[in-house]
């Protein structure tokens, strides 16, 4: 059969159709067997494919059941409608859905990944109060926030390892009751197999690694990525000898922050404080 070739620049969303296919190729589908469990007629599905047309959320979401994903369609979806999303993170979230082990340090504020409704919303709406989003646009990031979140929800979830600094339980976020159900959605994570979650208190001072959020992935080649962010924009690090070093570094600050049992005890002692503070 005569395969047409796909420009990913053609299109905006061409990446989106290349990606689809690569997974429905992957599966040894033919669109005729796929296009049923999207909803949509074979000719409609080939149109996307060639990005002829623009894939709607709904299909995109189907595409990712059928064809498990672990959310990869609905985030690639999300970037395409979303330029508002700080510069290199979609691409670091579509390699985030293919990771078997996800390391976060984060800094600042709770990880995205770990992120209740709640939270993130406030985070957001305190953009557009600002002026640097509008109201829709930070919906859309809300909406992508969550979307992330589905790779914990699949029957084999990548293991998933965050080192918080504690600024991230201090810093009130949507005012307390906000906060104190986040805190409480942290104790609850902590619990499960495959979540990691450690504390780094204020007391490790200049000894703490890692200056801004790095996130490290490991690929199913056991290749490993890193990520991370300036105000501008956000990038991934792909050569060997970088990313090792911060392997390094990641291990021995998981070494130095306090271990599992005692971060959710840390954790949710700074869930009482609000709580007391509140009452």
């Amino acid at each position: 059969m005569n395969k047409k070739k796909i420009d990913p620049e053609s299109s905006p969303w061409a990446p989106f159709g290349i990606q689809l296919r690569n997974f429905r190729e992957a599966r040894g589908l033919i669109l005729d067997e796929l296009a049923p469990l999207l909803e949509c007629s074979p000719s409609h599905l080939s149109y996307i494919e060639l990005a002829h047309r623009p894939p709607s959320r709904e299909l995109a979401e189907l595409a990712d059941i059928a064809l498990d994903t672990g959310g990869t369609m609905l985030l690639m979806w999300y970037q395409l409608r979303n330029a508002a999303i700080l510069e290199g993170f979609p691409e670091y979230a579509r390699y985030e859905g293919l990771a078997e082990q996800i390391r976060i340090f984060e800094n600042d504020f709770v990880n995205g990944l770990l992120q209740t409704r709640g939270y993130v919303t406030a985070l957001q709406m305190g953009f557009v109060r600002q002026g640097a989003a509008t109201q829709k646009l930070a919906e859309e990031r809300i909406e992508f926030r969550l979307a992330r979140q589905r790779l914990l929800e699949r029957p084999s979830p990548p293991l998933l390892h965050v080192v918080l600094d504690e600024s991230c339980l201090r810093r009130v976020v949507g005012g307390r009751g906000v906060m104190i159900e986040q805190l409480l959605h942290l104790e609850q994570l902590s619990t499960r197999r495959d979540v990691i979650i450690q504390v780094v208190p204020f007391s490790l001072g200049e000894e703490r690694p890692f200056t801004h959020m790095t996130a490290l992935l490991t690929m199913p080649n056991r290749r490993v990525l890193a990520y991370g962010e300036t105000e501008q924009r956000g990038y991934i690090d792909r050569d060997t000898k970088s990313t090792a070093a911060l392997v390094r570094s990641y291990d021995r600050l998981a070494v130095e922050a306090l271990g599992r049992a005692e971060s959710r005890a840390f954790i949710r002692a700074a869930r009482r404080d609000l709580e007391w503070m509140s009452t």
